[in-house]
């Protein structure tokens, strides 16, 4: 019962295959006689054209393009009118006109005007005073979701608080057009703003606060211990760390080491230490090293 049941899938793939193998022949016979079809000669997606015939009767008319297939009746001699919905897909299309023989002409349809863009903004965290950390990258396409390959210029502007803006032009070449650029130098949101013409697209990094620098503590003695705390960790261009940020405290009591993690809270992070004896006692975070601090015996 199975291959009773697939014999009309089969058939019909057959024929599918068929017909695409006989529009793929029409497309390389008789180049030669591309004279009796007139193909436009820029032909734009999604905009009306026409193919000129010459001849006389009736013949069948094939499209053969990117992203579809048409067949239909015409008479030689006059006018092929392709509606805007029939070109929709830029590339490289070939008509084919048969009766009898069969003829062939390839012709090509570029893309529309720029009607949006891909814009791409890679990261979207980015720590302050980095060296060509932010790129972005923007495709213009026409209303049809072609890409637009003409050389198109197209306007990238930064902007962010307590900065001047800045802004630069570039020409996309091959459909792409992309830029890098460092971080600010201070904490807070990077705008960035891509446009072509009235087309525009807008895109947000964060930028963070770098890796802590100039660490600080203090401490003091207390019945419970030695508590010590960090001065506001800052990275090196001022900007407070984020909360969370781990400050390692490390405590020698003679030949004894300990070490305490405290996360960064409201830009000062604590720990309590528990040591009797003369302590020095240094703090790191990351590849910063503190001050160190020293604290007597428990009298």
């Amino acid at each position: 019962m199975s291959s009773l049941t697939n014999i009309p899938c089969r058939s019909r793939r057959v024929q599918r295959i068929g017909f695409i193998l006989l529009l793929s022949a029409f497309a390389v016979v008789a180049l030669a006689q591309d004279g009796s079809l007139r193909p436009p000669s820029s032909a734009v997606a999604g905009q009306a054209a026409s193919i000129g015939t010459s001849g006389s009767g009736s013949a069948t008319f094939y499209l053969i393009g990117p992203s579809s297939t048409i067949k239909r009746d015409v008479q030689l001699g006059q006018d092929i009118s392709l509606a805007p919905k029939e070109i929709q897909a830029a590339g490289r299309y070939v008509a084919v006109v048969c009766s009898g023989g069969c003829t062939s002409a390839p012709f090509f349809v570029s893309p529309a005007k720029p009607a949006s863009m891909i814009f791409l903004v890679h990261p979207s965290r980015a720590p302050v005073a980095q060296n060509d950390v932010v790129s972005g990258v923007a495709v213009p396409l026409d209303e049809y979701q072609n890409v637009v390959l003409a050389p198109t210029a197209i306007e990238f502007q930064l902007a962010a608080k307590g900065s001047a803006g800045s802004s630069r032009t570039i020409e996309a070449k091959d459909g792409v057009a992309w830029f890098r650029t460092s971080s600010g130098k201070s904490a807070g949101p990077l705008q960035v703003e891509a446009s072509i013409n009235d087309v525009t697209a807008r895109r947000v990094v964060q930028q963070v606060a770098s890796d802590p620098c100039h660490l600080r503590i203090k401490g003091e003695r207390t019945p419970k211990g030695i508590m010590v705390e960090t001065d506001p960790v800052r990275d090196c261009s001022g900007n407070p760390v984020p909360d969370g940020t781990i400050v390692t405290f490390t405590a020698k009591d003679g030949d004894e080491t300990s070490t305490v993690d405290a996360p960064v809270k409201q830009d000062v992070a604590r720990a309590r230490i528990v040591a009797k004896g003369p302590v020095v006692i240094s703090a790191a975070s990351g590849v910063v090293m503190g001050n160190e601090l020293r604290i007597g015996g428990q009298e």
